[in-house]
């Protein structure tokens, strides 16, 4: 499978798909997201039952701005609609390739687990609201 373009609307439904998305934010005059363009390339041909996304930063300033993209390119990686993952900084091949094998590791039963803890844990220590 070969990347796929991004923009807003497109990025909201990838992600709410629920089934693994590895997205670059990228802009053209950008040297480092010019090289890691083809490692990122060659491992959407690798796995297809990954979602490759690209957002070009340039094109798309209010979705890299509301994701706080700072730096580029930045990797983000979503499973399930939870935000794995999340560096500026290209890759090696090797790099990304460790990256995939944890993503598709993860027991998402544990990690969606973790988050209603934390999400518990935050609504008791807020305090009681009054009427």
């Amino acid at each position: 499978m070969s990347t796929t373009k991004l923009d807003k609307k497109s990025f909201q439904r990838a992600v709410e798909d629920g089934k693994t998305l590895i997205v670059d934010f990228w802009a053209s005059w950008c040297g480092p997201c010019m090289s890691f363009a083809p490692v990122f390339d060659e491992a959407s041909k690798k796995h297809e039952d990954i979602i490759f996304g690209k957002v070009n930063t340039e094109e798309e300033q209010e979705l890299a701005g509301g994701l706080g993209i700072r730096s580029i390119p930045t990797l983000m990686v979503f499973r399930e609609q939870v935000l794995l993952f999340n560096q500026a900084g290209s890759l090696s091949p090797s790099q990304l390739e460790e990256l995939i094998t944890q993503i598709k590791a993860l027991d998402m039963t544990k990690v969606h687990s973790e988050i209603a803890e934390e999400q518990k844990k935050k609504a008791d220590e807020q305090p009681a609201q009054s009427t």
